[in-house]
């Protein structure tokens, strides 16, 4: 596959803690397919002329944010969908690996699947959105009829780190049942080191207005912390108990 040296990203932000381990610096590739109901980043929907960046001048900011890193850090890929880039995801991927800076993607697994492989070959840990618990919710959620098992079959082959990761949300996911269902699909894959529950929240309703569209969850209220850390807990305690 051709690597590309220009592709398109709405920002960058250093010193992120959040997307991945360490200290990061997260880059948030243009464009997605998918519409998810809880999106807090639809400005991020579409590939605009004035995203467009250079891969030297990326790379020049990341080598600059080394000392940052330490031995956990590195850098993240998000998006929208980083897939939906993938010549100039691998290309930045690659330059990573050349300077030792650990890379992570952050990703729907929505992509071509000729690309997922040699994409793969350069990224250390996969942060992988859990869109649905079953096809009609993941269609429901996301607005896409999509699989994630050719992304995560090929993830499995070159066993990359997998840190599995939902947005609970009241009345579509936030029971018991909902968190043995998602254990369920855990315990078939190797290689999860981490699983993570995000509560849902509102903090993307003024991007909306500000765009004109209208918000597909107003009247659900963001998901309680607590419900969601007890959750967690749960999730946490059933896995260990497999293990």
């Amino acid at each position: 596959m051709k690597v590309s040296n220009t592709g398109y990203v709405r920002k960058i932000e250093t010193l992120g803690t959040l997307d991945g381990p360490g200290i990061r610096t997260v880059i948030f590739l243009s464009g997605c397919p998918l519409r998810c109901l809880y999106c807090h980043n639809p400005d991020m929907w579409k590939i605009e002329e004035r995203d467009q960046v250079d891969l030297d001048a990326i790379m020049h900011q990341l080598i600059r944010m080394k000392p940052y890193y330490g031995s956990e850090g590195g850098v993240t890929f998000c998006g929208g969908e980083p897939l939906m880039q993938p010549n100039f995801l691998l290309a930045l991927a690659k330059r990573c690996k050349e300077e030792g800076i650990h890379t992570c993607l952050d990703t729907s697994g929505y992509g071509v699947e000729e690309t997922f492989e040699e994409i793969l070959e350069y990224i250390d840990l996969i942060l992988l959105d859990i869109k649905g618990l079953n096809p009609g919710m993941q269609k429901e959620l996301s607005g896409k009829e999509f699989s994630q098992a050719a992304f995560i079959q090929k993830a499995q082959e070159k066993k990359v780190p997998l840190w599995i990761r939902m947005v609970v949300i009241p009345g579509y996911n936030d029971q018991k049942e909902d968190m043995d269902s998602l254990i369920e699909m855990i315990d078939k894959l190797h290689y999860v080191e981490k699983v993570e529950l995000l509560p849902y929240h509102t903090l993307g309703i003024k991007k909306y207005e500000s765009m004109n569209i209208e918000f597909p969850l107003k009247e659900i209220k963001a998901m309680d912390v607590r419900k969601t850390n007890t959750l967690q807990e749960y999730i946490n305690k059933k896995r260990k108990d497999s293990i």
